[in-house]
């Protein structure tokens, strides 16, 4: 087996790694650094697939790493950035809305896994919907608050939706 499997499989871990500093972030309520890590990782995110396919080295095995890895990226990390610096001041119904746009993010990525289209997707990516969610904390002093809540059902509705989205 070739050294090179590894690169982009280290690219997906540092997706990762950076979903992880954005709840870290978050749970120091450092919200704009925690938003500015989300979309870091979209970019490693975006990465990782196209450095496989140069090399020639995709697998079964990258695609459940990257899914694994945009879980927390792309789903818990977003839902608690927006919990914490938003949400949580509903009480309960924030608390679920956050937990359903992680739960959403979850099936999405399983259904992706499991359907293996080339030509489109199957609801919203979650990298999309993390990161416009990530994008809206940054903006959220020129948002009202009442958007935080839509957006969130939005968005989790979007990503088990059976809408088609191009693949580029």
């Amino acid at each position: 087996m070739s050294k090179k499997v590894i690169i982009p499989n280290i690219v997906t871990l540092a997706n990762l790694l950076l979903g992880i500093v954005s709840l870290i972030y978050t749970m120091d309520s450092k919200y704009q650094l925690a938003a500015i890590a989300i979309l870091l990782a979209m970019v490693l995110d975006g990465m990782d697939g196209k450095i496989a396919r140069k090399l020639d080295v995709t697998s079964n095995f990258g695609k459940e790493l990257d899914s694994l890895c945009d879980l927390v990226s792309f789903g818990v990390a977003p839902a608690l950035l927006v919990y914490s610096s938003i949400l949580q001041d509903m009480g309960h119904i924030g608390l679920i809305i956050a937990v359903i746009f992680a739960l959403c993010g979850a099936v999405r990525l399983a259904r992706f896994n499991v359907l293996n289209i080339t030509t489109h997707f199957i609801g919203v990516p979650i990298p999309f919907a993390g990161s416009l969610m990530a994008l809206a904390i940054l903006l959220s002093d020129k948002i009202p608050a009442i958007v935080f809540p839509l957006l969130t059902i939005l968005l989790s509705y979007l990503m088990v939706s059976n809408l088609k989205v191009p693949k580029y």
